[in-house]
């Protein structure tokens, strides 16, 4: 292994010399193998495409690589998956390489070719069945921004992680066995017998591609090393071959080799289909066998181990994905969310710490790249050394590893139905969202569900944009009491969240029948024995799992109302209505959406309290109208000074959520809870339940725009509270206080995840006391039963100046929301958001 120390420079120089590339080869070859497959079962359909794309594509070993498996022939390079969706792609050719964020080039070629391609599609997305699937209403809910469900609309479903356990030791014969076994054992009088038994072929052909494209790769390996004059790299080139010679067909027999079959696996489960979040979840555990016995038996000491660690790091950086110009305002930065987590307690309820947890975060540091997304599983039995490790590597200012509390977890995970034993051997999928690894298909970001957009269209009756989408729940001036305002919210939800169940169960129905995926199906427990694809409920364990977003928002504007308007009288309903109308006297038009944000709250976070009692008695002065009681029906005319000043009544005038104030917390709690009870009264179609998370990705900026103002202050287009994070500048009382009022919230029925994300600046994690006290700030948040929380460790300084000067910021990794990326490759509004959070200090 020689050259290590400067072969991951140049592994990452290599990744990140150009813009990324879009291919359209995947396209072609899946386009091909549908043409001459037609009126053949679905499901073989989509093995015979992969065995097409897997035998034909391009295999590449990138210089100095020593695990290899390409997605794409050029680095970072992107597939085309023209049997999700592909309307928007083509419609957006132009375009792509002059996106704000997430740019692509895509030659001239290849937009030949994929137009080309995209003819045969017509008719046959998943796409368009979803959409004929759906109802009216549902449409127009979506259309007005109250949810999207576009992560499944226009892509696979990823989110997953298979039982890499099981490959490493079997091997893919050994799981071809099962299968074969399986086959023979159909009972011909089952009524299921030929759905089942297409589905076991269907396994076996894929499994065969693969062992195939393995083969390749070794054929590959040793055609460079016939050609290479140095003995060194000609010496890897023959070890590279011989392990792809050997796995995953074959039981991994050592450490290396394990690395090796793990990466196949992880890259042609993308090549399948383009779902993003494949996530290698409890690699640690996994792993560690290998990394030991090789260890003891002196065939790798820890240090050679660690450099075979940091190069497949690098390698999950080459995994790429295209999103629509929409799509990439809620996901920025490239993510591809391959969520791998450490640490935590094993099957049976003892610490599962071993020297590989410790090598897996070391390997973050060393590379210091956004993939993997790392976290750590905390209980109170974890060393307190892993948690140190933990935070030596937050203070790098990569925004990871993300903590998550096994004390809420796993009893959340029981409370769904998962027995105690898998619960306990949970991981976490792309974001924030915990499974047990190789038994669900959880479906997680089902969708993103707009938490204030709801208040918004109950404060008019319905009507959103001018449109009447939502119920008939009374006149907001009618309301003499603030409970009338509240139950007429929980009809609004209650009526769009049945809506939201619509839409993902739509969109489910057409991935079952038309993107059934055999090879992820293989690695799932419950696919063989069921004979049933992942998509048609095959799994052990198959849950829906749809994202509230903005409750810090909701929670806040509904404090401001109670307490304004309905307890200390000094705003009028009108008032609040006329405000919120003109986005505080700023428009004179009630429908703003699809525009970039008209304002900020940021200014006031910087005033002192005398400026800004000065400030709010300037505006009381020049106001002739100011803001006393008036009758509900009063009508008079503002100007921008008078919403000006509703704005900071609204903002001072009622305690915010993140300060330690019960009253609001439990306001906010509220809105979380009508959500979250009503998510999981619903069914999927894979036999399965719905179940809530409260997490946005970097949806909060996008649902942000499509959200007029509201009455906690702010300004129509300007980005949703991130998670379960109190809103950028209203926690003023220390990172102590934000903690508690989000411990408040019931983190246990929002099964699917919660995202909580604190900014501190580099000096509060200084020195050992820096890290003594993370720790204690994690473990207390914990002990009360908060369930997730991250950390970015970036001066708001340094965060503007990458802005201005973007190529001097080109290694500079953040935290967007579950997931870490690359400050200068995202779209200015998620950096801005970014750069508004609360930044912190002990």
């Amino acid at each position: 292994m020689l050259r290590t120390a400067s072969r991951i420079e140049q592994l990452i120089d290599h990744l990140y010399d150009h813009d990324p590339i879009v291919e359209s080869e995947r396209a072609l070859l899946v386009t091909e193998s549908y043409q001459q497959t037609e009126n053949q079962p679905m499901i073989i359909r989509r093995a015979k495409a992969l065995e097409n794309i897997l035998g034909k594509m391009k295999v590449v070993i990138r210089p100095n690589e020593l695990i290899v498996g390409n997605l794409a022939t050029s680095p970072r390079g992107t597939q085309i998956f023209p049997e999700f969706s592909n309307d928007w792609l083509e419609d957006e050719f132009d375009r792509i390489e002059k996106r704000a964020g997430d740019k692509f080039i895509v030659p001239e070629q290849v937009k030949q070719d994929l137009s080309e391609a995209f003819k045969y599609w017509k008719g046959r997305t998943t796409n368009e069945l979803a959409t004929e699937l759906m109802s009216p209403e549902t449409k127009n809910a979506m259309n007005a921004g109250v949810f999207t469900v576009g992560n499944y609309y226009f892509n696979g479903v990823g989110h997953i992680s298979v039982d890499y356990k099981l490959v490493l030791e079997k091997g893919l014969k050994g799981i071809k066995e099962e299968v074969c076994t399986a086959l023979k054992s159909l009972d011909y009088g089952d009524p299921e017998i030929v759905k089942k038994s297409q589905t076991l072929k269907a396994m076996s052909i894929s499994l065969d591609a693969v062992m195939n494209y393995a083969r390749r790769l070794a054929d590959e390996a040793k055609l460079e090393a016939d050609r290479e004059t140095d003995s060194n790299r000609k010496s890897e080139l023959l070890q590279i071959a011989a392990n792809c010679a050997r796995v995953p067909a074959n039981p991994a027999t050592s450490f290396y080799e394990a690395l090796q079959s793990f990466w196949i696996i992880q890259a042609v489960i993308q090549i399948e289909s383009n779902g993003h979040s494949i996530s290698p979840m409890r690699f640690d555990q996994y792993m560690y066998p290998f990394y030991k016995k090789d260890v003891e038996n002196g065939r790798l000491d820890e240090a050679e181990a660690q450099k075979l660690l940091d190069v497949l790091w690098v390698k999950f950086n080459d995994v790429n994905k295209i999103r629509d110009e929409a799509s990439t305002k809620a996901f920025g930065g490239y993510p591809m969310f391959q969520n791998l987590i450490v640490g935590g307690q094993d099957k049976e309820g003892m610490d599962a710490t071993n020297p590989l947890s410790y090598a897996c975060l070391q390997a973050t540091a060393n590379t210091r790249l956004p993939q993997p997304s790392i976290s750590i599983r905390i209980w109170n039995k974890t060393p307190e050394s892993l948690i140190h490790k933990a935070g030596e590597v937050s203070r790098l200012g990569l925004g990871m590893p993300a903590y998550y509390s096994d004390e809420v977890i796993i009893p959340s995970l029981v409370n769904r139905g998962i027995s105690l034993t898998d619960a306990r051997d949970y991981g976490i999928i792309g974001c924030v969202e915990p499974q047990v690894g190789g038994k669900t298909e959880g479906w997680h970001d089902a969708a993103f569900f707009n938490i204030p957009k709801v208040l918004e269209i109950t404060l008019n009756n319905g009507y959103a944009n001018g449109e009447k989408i939502g119920l008939s729940t009374g006149d907001f001036s009618s309301f003499t009491t603030f409970d009338q305002l509240k139950s007429a919210f929980e009809e609004q939800m209650k009526y769009f969240v049945k809506l939201l169940v619509n839409a993902d169960n739509s969109v489910d129905v057409a991935h079952g029948e038309r993107a059934p995926l055999p090879f992820l199906s293989s690695m799932v427990e419950g696919c063989i024995e069921k004979g049933l694809s992942l998509q048609e409920g095959g799994a052990k364990y198959n849950f829906t799992g749809p994202q509230g977003v903005g409750i810090a928002n909701a929670g806040d504007a509904l404090m401001a109302i109670k307490k304004l308007i309905y307890e200390d009288n000094k705003l009028s309903i009108h008032e609040l209505k006329n405000a919120l109308d003109t986005n505080f006297g700023k428009e004179q038009n009630q429908a703003i959406t699809n525009s970039e944000p008209v304002g900020t709250n940021k200014d006031l976070s910087q005033l002192s309290t005398d400026e800004l009692v000065e400030m709010l008695k300037d505006l009381l002065n020049d106001n002739d109208t100011n803001i006393k009681k008036k009758d509900t029906n009063a009508s008079q005319p503002m100007n921008e000074k008078d919403g000006e000043y509703i704005r900071q009544l609204l903002i001072n005038g009622a305690p915010k959520y993140g300060n330690d104030i019960d009253v609001v917390d439990q306001m906010v709690r509220k809105v979380a809870l009508i959500y979250c009870k009503e998510v999981q009264k619903y069914l999927n179609p894979r036999g399965g339940t719905f179940q809530p998370g409260l997490y946005p990705v970097s949806a909060n900026v996008s649902c942000g725009i499509e959200t007029k103002a509201s009455a906690d202050g702010r300004f129509a287009g300007e980005p949703l509270a991130d998670g379960v994070s109190p809103v950028s500048g209203s926690d003023q009382n220390g990172p102590t206080a934000a903690l508690n009022s989000v411990a408040k919230l019931d983190h246990h029925i929002a099964s699917n995840g919660t995202l909580l994300n604190q900014k501190f600046h580099p000096s509060a994690l200084a020195g050992e006391e820096g890290l003594r006290n993370l720790s204690a700030l994690v473990r207390s948040y914990f002990e009360q039963k908060g369930m997730h929380v991250q950390f970015n460790v970036v001066s708001k300084e340094t965060l503007l100046d990458a802005q201005k000067n973007p190529e001097k910021y080109k290694n500079l990794v953040v935290r967007v929301a579950g997931y870490s990326a690359h400050f200068v490759s995202l779209d200015k509004s998620i950096q801005q958001d970014i750069i508004a959070r609360t930044e912190q200090q002990f």
